[in-house]
């Protein structure tokens, strides 16, 4: 388990998938202290880079900069921790978060930068003059969505499988509005 944002160790809790705890009550005490620690260290070099690959890409349409947030990729960590443990891909489906997902099957190592890079290259089916997509092109105006100002990524890897989700606060992709 990788988190992009608060550094985090990995130390497992068991109980997600055994229904039983496997800590002693002091121990989730020690865990939270060192993860609230980890938190307010600051950001780890993984989100520095998804950060920098996403602002690329929004300041080549001239909008405004994301500013990380550690809320967003706790939230975004779950659930790509969630996804891997039960060889799923889909949408988590949060009403009030926009959100991309990136997986990466093989023994390759997937980069921020591929990442966020796949999800831009949907601008090729984003006609902005028109504001249609055709092709898939939601990945691409979420991350260029003028309104949203915080984003926050996880990566779980395992199994020879990668998945990287990202949450987008205030999302983007509403209907009939244009993302730039």
């Amino acid at each position: 388990m990788v988190l992009l944002g608060p550094r985090r160790y990995c130390v497992r809790d068991l109980s997600f998938y055994t229904g039983t705890s496997t800590l002693k009550p002091g121990m989730r005490l020690v865990l939270v202290a060192l993860t609230l620690a980890v938190i307010a260290a600051g950001q780890s070099p993984l989100s520095d880079e998804i950060l920098a690959a996403h602002n690329a890409v929004r300041q080549s349409v001239k909008v405004p900069p994301l500013v990380w947030s550690d809320r967003l990729a706790v939230e975004a960590q779950q659930w790509a921790d969630h996804l891997l443990a039960w060889r799923e891909f889909k949408h988590s489906h949060k009403p009030n978060l926009g959100e991309n997902l990136y997986e990466s099957i093989g023994s390759d190592h997937a980069s921020p930068q591929r990442a966020v890079a796949s999800w831009a290259a949907e601008a090729a089916g984003y006609d902005h003059g028109t504001n249609l997509c055709y092709a898939v092109c939601g990945h691409y105006t979420q991350i260029v969505w003028r309104d949203t100002k915080r984003v926050g990524c996880g990566v779980a890897r395992g199994m020879g499988v990668e998945i990287w989700v990202c949450n987008y606060d205030p999302p983007g992709n509403f209907v009939g509005r244009r993302p730039y």
